[in-house]
């Protein structure tokens, strides 16, 4: 059972069980592109499909409201949890609702990858979400074992390049900045804690970029095996559990080739030998909504739906319970 800290008073709105604040933190990093910011809609908009696919929506719907009931008290209010913590960007603070694209508007997947390893873990969990829309595996996150791109960007692309090389990698090295930042200040964002952690996983939720570009698409697999090993190398942890959700949209129906590569190359990154156990890749074209089920008619962002970002999540969560071995809410 987690205790609660002398001195940390919970809101009547958070979960019940608290944190022990005698445990070293498990911290999580969640990092992509616009996707992983999230633009799931919390608030119902009669106007809009008349609120389908908003979290609000979901709490209250016959079909879904057992599903998200933990995410609201008695009183129909959003829980706090206490014993997960979220840093993003230029925000932190308890996980609740809110953390996504739009601060207090929308959600990302966030919100169920924390549900999950908050119920699953009995140390407190701190996850690091760094995020940024419209980014690139072949540029923006390149890694830099992946040398130069084999490919002219054109000509415009070729002499920004050549002009700042530093464009090539730069969100991958903002990732670590981020993240050295915020284990830096554990203390302050974990409150309670001695400053003790393990970095305990890596969600991935990105590829819009690379998918509407033939050449980004065909080295995306490549990249993605870069990227995990020099993440492994640079944060100083070899084996760290990673998990790769699908750029799914369009859903099952997706016929598109490029579409339908991308999401190839990224199922083919987990069956890599030597990612056995320690890479996992989360479908995620079953969670698609129509435009028609949703809040919008974005189908790069999801529909705006908000059902499919805490899906997404939630199979991010439950892929890395299975990678640390987890079972029975117990950490091993």
């Amino acid at each position: 059972m987690k205790h609660i800290a002398f001195m940390f008073l919970i809101s009547i709105s958070s979960i019940s069980s608290a944190q022990d604040v005698g445990k070293p933190v498990r911290v999580f990093i969640l990092a992509g592109q616009s996707n992983m910011e999230g633009a799931g809609e919390i608030k119902a908009d009669p106007k809009r499909n008349g609120g389908q696919g908003s979290l609000e929506y979901l709490v209250k719907d016959r079909a879904t409201a057992r599903h998200f009931a933990p995410l609201v008290d008695s009183a129909g209010q959003w829980r706090t949890r206490n014993d997960v913590w979220i840093s993003y960007l230029d925000r932190n603070g308890p996980l609740t609702v809110g953390f996504g694209a739009r601060k207090d508007q929308t959600i990302g997947p966030e919100l169920g990858f924390g549900w999950v390893m908050g119920d699953a873990l009995d140390e407190p969990v701190l996850l690091i979400k760094c995020a940024w829309g419209g980014k690139s595996l072949a540029i923006d996150f390149r890694p830099p074992s992946a040398g130069q791109p084999p490919y002219s960007l054109g000509e415009k692309g070729d002499a920004e390049i050549a002009a700042d090389p530093t464009i090539l990698g730069k969100y991958y090295r903002e990732i670590l900045t981020q993240t050295k930042a915020a284990l830096a200040n554990i203390k302050e964002l974990v409150p309670g804690g001695d400053g003790r952690y393990v970095l305990a996983g890596f969600g991935w939720h990105q590829g819009w970029n690379d998918r509407v570009s033939d050449k980004f698409n065909a080295e995306y697999e490549s990249n993605m095996v870069h990227f995990i090993k020099d993440i492994r190398k640079d944060l100083g942890e070899p084996a760290l559990p990673f998990v790769i959700a699908e750029t799914g949209m369009g859903g099952l129906e997706e016929t598109h080739p490029r579409a339908l590569s991308l999401m190839n190359a990224q199922a083919a990154v987990a069956e890599h030998k030597e990612f056995k156990g320690n890479v996992a890749f989360v479908a995620t074209r079953a969670f698609w909504r129509s435009k028609e089920q949703s809040p919008s008619g974005q189908n790069y962002h999801w529909n705006s739906n908000a059902e499919t970002y805490y899906l997404i999540g939630e199979g991010m969560g439950e892929a890395m319970k299975r990678l640390l071995k987890l079972e029975s809410g117990v950490s091993k």
